[in-house]
């Protein structure tokens, strides 16, 4: 009887036991890392005034910039199957701040950037490689419980890491970091604030003209004494009118001043003190509750509703809406833009005129309500103050970044704001840069009547020019609202060569 023959196995069948036995190596290594890293791969880090969280996620390569909850910016600078994700979750108030108005800190500002942004990212790919393996290590001894598989997926990942760092370095372009892809409001960010080039050489110029801005500001100070007292009891009421900070830093440190070097007995805002009414935005508007003098707001039409509620949180100040208040013994009757339309591109900021006259209608019910007229009505358009014109003496606006005084036709007085905020970002784009502005306004402490009124201007973006121009108003006759004369006439002072001096008033 023969005995059987002996297949002898196929060297394919071993191979393939083999290859088989080494993909599920990488494979679990592979799993490990990416649920380690998905799940604590991520850092938090300072980076310039920004607090920011960084992480690697899968993807094809690249960077992305979220800026919540406006957009991203994305730029293919390198391929890879990571891509970095930046995060800016918030704006540090005291950083951003130290950086506006320090001419030294400004002038590194990018080199600073740069720094934060390098550490962070050296310290990410540390993070993120030492989780990869250890990720990928548990998970093969979780599998395999065998002692030599979690050193084997540790080398594996270490190849993976490698061969990821190697692709990246090898095909990196440094020319992509000027073509970035905006996504959500960031798409209008190029028609916002122009041609970076020159906004770097603008601010330059203006960052160089710093000094000169704060010796302008103190003789503009110095030169307030000269200036004649309104009342001739000096029993006046002084209100602060600003509008259209747009989230200005600047801005907020002049509105601070004036109220401290004008004695100002509160604050009336007209509105868009915000840009995208965003909540990013809102770190720095809560400074308006260390002011320590009433402050009455109003929305804009880039204001939204989360902004009017973090402002009515703040100590002393009130929000209007359809309403009034009492600052000081002046009645202020109020009602915000009826609009929220704070991107430019759409348009919708010329549309709706029927809206905003409504919503003047809507504050005139209010005002017949009351047992007397208030002094002041704020509205945040001009185009709301139609409805209001013989119901008050005066009228304040902003809106327009265009500083005007008119007498409607039934006498009331309407006065329109410029920028507070030199318009914000806007201020980077065209020639001709915006000027910061403000009001002071003194009423009479009694009757409540507009006395008079300066008008102060801060010079925007690449100039030095300060100047203040006092208004008087002559007394009203009985029964009407007008001045007797219709027109104010102007005390005011002279600036020649931009710095300030006193004036004597006009005959």
């Amino acid at each position: 009887m023969s005995e059987p023959t002996q297949v002898e196995p196929s060297p394919w069948a071993g191979r393939a036991r083999v290859g088989g036995r080494w993909a599920l190596r990488v494979a679990t290594a592979l799993a490990g890392a990416l649920i380690a890293v998905l799940v604590f791969g991520r850092i938090s880090a300072p980076i310039g005034p920004f607090d920011a969280t960084l992480a690697f996620q899968p993807a094809s390569g690249g960077a992305s910039v979220a800026v919540p909850p406006l957009g991203a910016i994305a730029v293919d600078v390198y391929d890879g199957p990571l891509r970095l994700d930046v995060a800016l979750q918030a704006v540090d108030q005291d950083r951003a701040q130290a950086l506006a108005y320090d001419p030294v800190r400004l002038a590194g500002v990018v080199d600073r950037v740069s720094e934060d942004l390098q550490s962070a990212i050296v310290r990410l790919v540390w993070t993120t490689a030492g989780l990869a393996l250890a990720g990928a290590a548990l998970t093969s001894l979780v599998i395999t419980r065998r002692r030599r598989e979690p050193l084997i997926a540790a080398g594996i990942t270490t190849v993976l890491l490698l061969g990821t760092g190697g692709l990246g370095a090898a095909t990196w372009r440094p020319e992509a970091l000027s073509q970035p892809t905006y996504t959500g409001l960031l798409v209008n960010a190029t028609s916002l604030i122009g041609s970076a080039e020159d906004i770097v050489a603008r601010f330059d110029a203006y960052r160089a003209s710093l000094e000169d801005i704060v010796g302008n500001v103190g003789t503009l100070y110095s030169a307030l004494s000269s200036l004649p007292v309104p009342s001739g009891d000096g029993e006046s009421v002084v209100l602060l009118h600003v509008s259209d900070l747009h989230l200005n830093p600047a801005g907020f440190d002049l509105m601070e001043q004036v109220v401290d070097q004008f004695a100002v007995d509160g604050v009336l805002d007209t509105g868009d003190i915000t840009d995208w009414g965003s909540e990013p935005e809102n770190q720095l508007i809560t400074s308006v509750g260390s002011l320590g003098v009433p402050y009455v707001y109003i929305r804009g039409n880039h204001d939204s509703a989360a902004t009017a509620a973090l402002i009515a949180e703040q100590p002393d100040a009130t929000v209007l809406a359809g309403s009034t208040v009492t600052v000081a013994g002046i009645e202020v009757a109020g009602i915000p833009d009826p609009r929220f339309t704070p991107d430019k591109s759409t348009g919708d900021d010329e549309a709706g005129e029927d809206v905003l006259v409504r919503s003047g209608e809507a504050l005139v019910e209010v005002i017949e309500e009351l047992p007397d007229p208030p002094a002041i009505a704020m509205v945040h358009d001009p185009r709301q103050a139609g409805p209001l014109d013989g119901a008050v003496p005066v009228v304040l606006a902003g809106h327009t970044h265009d500083r005007e005084v008119t007498e409607m036709e039934d006498g009331t007085l309407l006065m329109v704001q410029g920028s507070t905020g030199g318009a914000g970002l806007r201020g980077l784009q065209g020639e001709f840069p915006e000027p910061l502005t403000c009001t002071v306004l003194y009423l009479d402490a009694e009757t409540g009547r507009l006395q008079a009124y300066d008008e102060i201007v801060l010079g925007g973006l690449g100039e030095t020019e300060v100047r203040i121009q006092r208004h008087t108003l002559p007394a009203v006759d009985e029964g009407s609202l007008a001045p007797a004369d219709d027109v104010p006439t102007t005390e005011g002072a002279t600036l020649p060569d931009g710095i300030l001096t006193p004036a004597s008033p006009m005959e």
